[in-house]
């Protein structure tokens, strides 16, 4: 079995532990966004899928989504076109968006869990608040976007 296979199941087996049904159409989204890790919106997603299951409509991918979100397994990040992006959330992990463009790019680093969780607990102590998620996002200019616009200047 491949890690990827491994990642899917044990997202599959996380939501039937919360006694959550798993329908083919979940499956089909569950499995595009581990896949693909391209922060599709639902557009996206339901037309790269559409075909594999005749039962699936647009309202059932964003329920679908909807229902991974409430779970805390899918985030989902504004885009720069004021559109909804979803990211399968199995590994810690935070996110650069260019400004420009609006692509969404993961990035890692080993003490990065570690570090959220200082986070949370110094918002905690400053605020009372008690935390219950949180999202880290940096913004900037892609490397594709900065050749773009320096190729608009000469």
């Amino acid at each position: 079995m491949s890690d990827t296979d491994k990642t899917i199941q044990e997202a599959i087996d996380q939501l039937r532990a919360k006694h959550i049904r798993i329908t083919p159409q979940r499956t089909l989204v569950l499995t595009y966004l581990i896949t693909k890790r391209n922060h599709p919106t639902v557009e996206t997603i339901y037309s790269a899928i559409n075909h594999e299951e005749p039962s699936l409509s647009l309202a059932t991918v964003y329920n679908t989504l909807k229902l991974f979100v409430d779970q805390g397994m899918v985030l989902e990040l504004s885009g720069n076109d004021e559109s909804i992006h979803y990211d399968y959330y199995g590994s810690p992990h935070y996110h650069v968006i260019c400004t420009n463009c609006g692509k969404i790019i993961d990035v890692t680093y080993p003490d990065f869990a570690k570090d959220l969780q200082k986070i949370d607990r110094i918002a905690a102590e400053q605020t009372g608040y008690k935390i219950t998620g949180n999202h880290v996002e940096v913004q900037g200019i892609c490397t594709d976007c900065q050749t773009k616009l320096a190729n608009q200047k000469n």
